[in-house]
């Protein structure tokens, strides 16, 4: 289970995009869902934001502890999803499970194949 001692961080145009889209899905904020992670999010200014921390755009490394394999990829808006060019949809799980969160912490998530744990292994923000 993701743990609340990793403080999930949010700049303000991530914060607005995703609570927009949230109360559109009306989704529950449950623990391990993108609401909860929003609902508990410190938001901070957009040109205060932490540059080793995953945002709608950032380009990131994701380790799967279990399995030992990389996935390489783009954290996009749902319209935006293309798997053939890497880019993946913010409401998918994996981008759920990472959002806010910086280069070299782990965190475990419901995935549709099980719980799995994950290391954030590089995150950059053009």
């Amino acid at each position: 289970m993701k743990t609340d001692t990793n403080p999930v961080i949010l700049c303000e145009e991530d914060y607005n995009k995703l609570s927009h889209i949230l109360n559109l899905q009306t989704v529950a904020a449950d623990e391990m869902t993108l609401a909860y992670e929003v609902s508990r999010a410190i938001v901070v200014k957009d040109n205060a934001f932490p540059n080793n921390t995953i945002r709608i755009g950032s380009h990131v490394t994701i380790l799967d502890i279990d399995t030992g394999k990389e996935k390489v990829f783009q954290v996009v808006m749902p319209g935006e999803a293309d798997m053939k060019a890497q880019k993946v949809s913010v409401l998918s799980p994996m981008a759920a499970a990472i959002i806010g969160f910086r280069a070299g912490e782990e965190v475990t998530w419901k995935m549709p194949a099980g719980l799995k744990k994950l290391k954030i292994v590089t995150v950059q923000n053009d």
